[in-house]
C-alpha cells in the first residue's frame, strides 16, 4: 500500500534516513502510540516494572491510574483531612503518594526528552 504524507522537512529529512526501515519504524511507534492509550497501573510492582522496561517517553507520559486506584487514593485522602485513617491505611495512602512522585519524575524526564529531541 502506498500512502503519501505531507510532514514537517525536520521529521522528513529523520524519516529519509531510515530508508528500508521506515516501515519497521512506522510499525514500532504505532505499536507504541496504541499501547500508551491504555496504560493503566495498579500498584508499585506493575509501574516499576514498566518503567524498568526503558519504555518510550510517549509510554510514559500516557501512564495513568486505575480508576479503582485513584478512586482509593481519593478516599485514603479524605479520611486523611479528617483524622480517622487507621496506621495500616496511612502507610497505605504513604505507598501511594510515593508511586504517585515515581511517576511524576518519570513524567517530567520523558517530557525533557521529548523536547530535546524536538
Amino acid at each position: 500500500m502506498q500512502i503519501i504524507l505531507e510532514v514537517p522537512d525536520l521529521l522528513g529529512k529523520k524519516l529519509q534516513q531510515l530508508g528500508d526501515r521506515l516501515p519497521e519504524a512506522l510499525d514500532r511507534a504505532l505499536g507504541e502510540l496504541t499501547a500508551a492509550e491504555t496504560i493503566p497501573y495498579q500498584d508499585e510492582l506493575q509501574i516499576v516494572e514498566l518503567l524498568a522496561s526503558q519504555p518510550s517517553p510517549e509510554v510514559i507520559l500516557a501512564i495513568r491510574p486505575r480508576p479503582a486506584l485513584q478512586a482509593r487514593m481519593s478516599e485514603l485522602l479524605d479520611r486523611n483531612k479528617s483524622g480517622t485513617l487507621s496506621q495500616s491505611e496511612e502507610v497505605e495512602l504513604d505507598r501511594y503518594l510515593l508511586l504517585e512522585h515515581w511517576v511524576r519524575l518519570a513524567k517530567a524526564h520523558a517530557y525533557k526528552r521529548l523536547q530535546a529531541a524536538a
